[in-house]
């Protein structure tokens, strides 16, 4: 996948978009992320005026999504995985302890993620339990949904569907030729509801690859209101 960077101009306004083009894609997609990059995803043999004069002419919706995401900075700061400091799991907030007992674990108790263990833990020990626990939790989770998610559509397909899970930076779930879904592991830290909803998104994929007007009517069938679980989604992952 080959990646390059172009600006186009909105009124005063000067949008800076990132160009992603596969050879496998066939149509030119437009994101707008939490981080306030905008991406394009389009085929190899997009030509880069193409792709600007989409750009442009999506430049309004752009604008609106980027002021939509400006309006809930600053971001949460980086962990420092120190006692004291929140985290969150299922769109819950948990203040961070460390103690000293008999067993290295990580439990949930009365708004506190605690963490055990028979030694005294470096921050750098802490953040490797956590993030140990977060991906076998997400595990656990994502199966839960996607089996669920899948029983809706009532289709042969969707019971041989894959799941991977691993960090991504750009996105929430993405679904291969394949049918392997792959979701991010920081998504378990988002209400359930959520994660529904990427689910599902993904899973209309294997119906409409593309997002046209027949995915989103699927989309709408399956998730009346998936608009304010996206909105909740953007909103609680900044």
């Amino acid at each position: 996948m080959k990646a390059s960077v172009a600006l186009v101009q909105y009124g005063s306004e000067s949008i800076e978009y990132e160009v992603m083009s596969s050879s496998t894609r066939r149509t030119l997609a437009i994101e707008v992320h939490p981080d306030l990059r905008v991406i394009v995803r389009a085929p190899s043999n997009c030509d880069a005026a193409t792709v600007a004069t989409r750009v442009r002419r999506r430049s309004k919706w752009i604008s609106k999504q980027i002021e939509h995401f400006r309006r809930f900075r600053p971001r949460t700061p980086p962990r420092c995985y120190v006692p004291g400091e929140t985290h969150k799991y299922l769109g819950r907030q948990y203040r961070l302890r460390v103690i000293k007992d008999e067993l290295t674990e990580i439990r949930l108790l009365q708004g506190q993620m605690i963490v055990s263990s028979p030694k005294q833990l470096e921050s750098w020990e802490v953040k490797n339990l956590l993030q140990s626990w977060f991906r076998k939790k997400a595990k656990e989770v994502y199966v839960s949904v996607l089996r669920d998610c899948s029983s809706r559509f009532h289709a042969g397909d969707f019971a041989s569907i894959r799941l991977s899970i691993r960090s991504m930076q750009t996105r929430w779930g993405s679904l291969s030729s394949s049918k392997r879904m792959t979701l991010n592991v920081n998504l378990v830290h988002a209400p359930k509801n959520c994660i529904e909803y990427v689910v599902i998104h993904e899973l209309c994929h294997l119906v409409h690859p593309h997002h046209g007007p027949a995915f989103l009517r699927l989309l709408t069938r399956m998730m009346p209101d998936w608009e304010a679980r996206k909105r909740k989604l953007d909103e609680t992952m900044l």
